[in-house]
């Protein structure tokens, strides 16, 4: 956690003891059928040699929250999450998410076979430029056979910045 920034910025109230628990970065209320990405306030760094799996915690399902997203963040992969959410409450009420509310479980499980780290469009997503310039040192001081300097500086340059 510490030496990769795995996730950053993390409190001690977020391990869970299987994993951590992810915050969003802003309050923001669904009203009923309404779908919205949400963006978690922290970084998240999958190291290569992993992949993390996410789950929603049920506080929010027994309201009527749904998250949308595929459960599997990439080997590799370094940005802020977008966490696409939908309000399925039966009262058809609105649900309000509050930045540092509990939302979603993070858990990193070892991965079997070479690497094959994550080079998409939403490397280093909603991260300024001394977050992104952060992980591009991590990535190629440590990982220089999975990243060359180039694709680095070409990710950071193209990633999403979000509002």
């Amino acid at each position: 956690m510490e030496q990769y920034k795995v996730i950053s910025p993390t409190t001690p109230e977020g391990f869970d003891g299987d994993g951590y628990v992810l915050t969003v970065r802003e309050d923001r209320t669904l009203n009923y059928l309404e779908h919205r990405n949400m963006i978690s306030k922290e970084v998240i760094f999958t190291p290569p040699n992993y992949v993390a799996h996410l789950t929603a915690k049920s506080r929010f399902g027994r309201m009527g929250l749904s998250f949308l997203n595929s459960v599997k963040v990439h080997s590799g992969f370094v940005g802020r999450l977008a966490l696409e959410l939908v309000n399925l409450n039966n009262e058809r009420s609105p649900i309000t998410v509050r930045h540092g509310d509990p939302l979603i479980h993070i858990e990193f499980i070892t991965r079997e076979g070479d690497a094959s780290p994550y080079r998409g469009n939403y490397m280093f997503q909603y991260m300024d430029e001394a977050e992104s310039e952060t992980y591009v040192k991590i990535l190629g001081t440590d990982f220089p056979d999975l990243f060359t300097k180039s694709d680095l500086e070409r990710m950071k340059r193209e990633r999403v910045k979000g509002d």
